[in-house]
């Protein structure tokens, strides 16, 4: 069988590297990340030629289907959420190796049916013995399908062949479950065999705050304390919770983002160069952030946690979370989280970190906003300068992937004033290739056995460490403030920064 790669072309350096004979097992094939992120994914990596021919693909729920039924399913979850066009050509190609095995987690005839499946794909279509298993499902059942794959004889790894399995976040509630978690995979995979996706560590926009600060003259000389005045990493998003009422009450906002998301950013943006861009140098410089962080003394003072009230969003009148269906009215879960963190290293001495997430804001938003200090001289009168605001530099990571630089000028005129102007770059502006969407460039270095993107149990850890502390002192403070659904969160946050002299910005 000849593989056709229609897409692929041969000066393409995104995604240049081609996944040798493997397939991959899926578990929670009925979730929406397998069908939102994970299938098209599949689809988009095989449409640019970059899976092999033989790829196959293992569907495992409690369903009665068929593989046919399966195939179904993929099908319509790429038609509705694939990046690339569908191509009929290589959708079939794809799906003859779609395979489905019905079963329980605690079914052991269904894991000795999986055995068999894979067995059989192995003659059929050369996948080799290489097999990932991506658990899409809750951390609960993670020690069921580790424990099942294992008892099974689906974690060996022979003859030059290799077993990986991938897990989402959250990784653990805490630091206790975190080790519990790390101890359950560690017992029956070896460390490099273990992925933990953070989707963000993904994004093209992510991975370019190390190549802007480690490939220009221009940003690291002034990447310190001496000219930075503070940090404001943010992710905002303006919908609810949504339908996940299950998951979303009794995890919250800093659990869902703070504890991997955006300590990621900040360890990339606070780290020291690498002595390489590979994993394991990447990790021992994003250790050295996480193990130098320091909180406050005053948590009361240095952070904040809101849940959002009934408003106004995109024009509409939107319940607050405690009417939302599926949420008890004495939750004290909360949608907002904002953080005070430092970085106790000579680099950024005497420089705060503000971390802030949350649902139903003013907008869909992630950033990353490097604040300047102020000139220590400005020999202008004070009405000049009156529009002016500190220097800043902002990351976009979504939905406008790109870089803004503000900056002070003059404006045109006879009189000396001077205010804020913005240069801009932003990625479909300047690059005529599109981004690979963050699933397909993770998945495929699941395949590859390529681990820079993938935290490791000891980032997981200490991040839990930095967070326990602030999650205990919540826990002993009742419910948390409501804020105005459609605003940016409550007053109690505004205070956080304000009592350092400093303001939210506002994207």
């Amino acid at each position: 069988m000849t593989w056709t790669n229609p897409l692929r072309d041969p000066e393409d350096r995104r995604l240049p590297r081609i996944a040798g004979p493997c397939g991959m097992v899926l578990f929670g094939v009925t979730g929406d990340l397998s069908r939102k992120k994970v299938m098209p994914a599949i689809y988009d990596l095989a449409n640019r030629g970059l899976l092999p021919p033989g790829f196959s693909l293992v569907g495992f729920a409690r369903r009665d289907w068929a593989d046919q039924d399966f195939a179904q399913i993929v099908h319509d979850s790429v038609k509705a959420h694939a990046r690339t066009e569908f191509r009929e050509e290589v959708w079939q190609q794809l799906a003859e190796g779609f395979r489905f095995v019905p079963g329980d987690f605690d079914d052991d005839a269904a894991f000795e049916r999986l055995r068999r499946t894979i067995e059989e794909l192995d003659q059929e279509r050369g996948t080799g013995g290489n097999h990932a298993f991506y658990l899409a499902i809750p951390p609960g059942f993670f020690g069921n399908v580790v424990g099942q794959l294992q008892e099974h004889g689906l974690t060996e790894q022979k003859d030059g062949s290799w077993r990986r399995v991938v897990v989402e976040k959250p990784f653990g509630h805490d630091l206790e479950s975190a080790r519990e978690l790390n101890n359950i995979l560690a017992g029956v995979f070896p460390s490099g065999s273990i992925f933990r996706i953070d989707h963000y560590l993904g994004k093209e926009t992510v991975q370019n705050i190390l190549a802007m600060r480690f490939a220009n003259e221009l940003f690291e000389p002034i990447w310190n304390s001496n000219y930075v005045d503070h940090v404001q990493i943010t992710m905002a998003e303006d919908i609810g919770i949504g339908g996940r009422a299950g998951y979303y009450d009794g995890i919250g906002a800093a659990r869902d983002v703070i504890q991997n998301h955006l300590l990621q950013l900040m360890c990339l943006v606070a780290m020291e160069e690498p002595t390489s861009f590979d994993a394991e140098s990447l990790r021992i410089e994003k250790q050295k952030v996480l193990s130098s962080v320091v909180l406050p003394r005053r948590l009361d003072l240095t952070t904040a946690r809101g849940q959002y009230a009934p408003g106004w969003a995109g024009g509409e009148k939107v319940n607050g979370f405690l009417e939302e269906e599926g949420i008890k009215k004495t939750s004290t879960t909360e949608t907002y989280a904002a953080v005070t963190l430092n970085v106790d290293t000579r680099r950024w001495a005497g420089v705060p970190f503000y971390l802030r997430t949350g649902k139903r804001l003013g907008r869909r938003v992630t950033e990353v906003a490097i604040v300047f200090k102020r000139a220590p001289h400005l020999p202008f009168s004070a009405t000049a300068t009156e529009e002016l605001t500190q220097n800043a530099l902002v990351i976009r990571v979504q939905p406008d992937e790109g870089m803004t630089i503000r900056f002070g000028s003059k404006v045109p005129g006879t009189a000396m004033e001077i205010r804020d102007v913005n240069m801009d770059f932003v990625y479909g502006g300047s690059f005529t290739e599109s981004s690979p969407e963050a699933y397909e460039r993770l998945i495929l270095d699941v395949l590859l056995g390529d681990p820079p993107l993938f935290p490791r149990h000891e980032e997981v850890e200490l991040s839990w460490k930095i967070l326990d502390p602030i999650l205990e002192h919540w826990g002993r403070k009742g419910k948390p403030e409501p804020y105005a659904s459609g605003g940016w969160g409550p007053e109690s946050a505004d205070k956080m920064l304000a009592r350092d002299g400093r303001v939210w910005r506002r994207p």
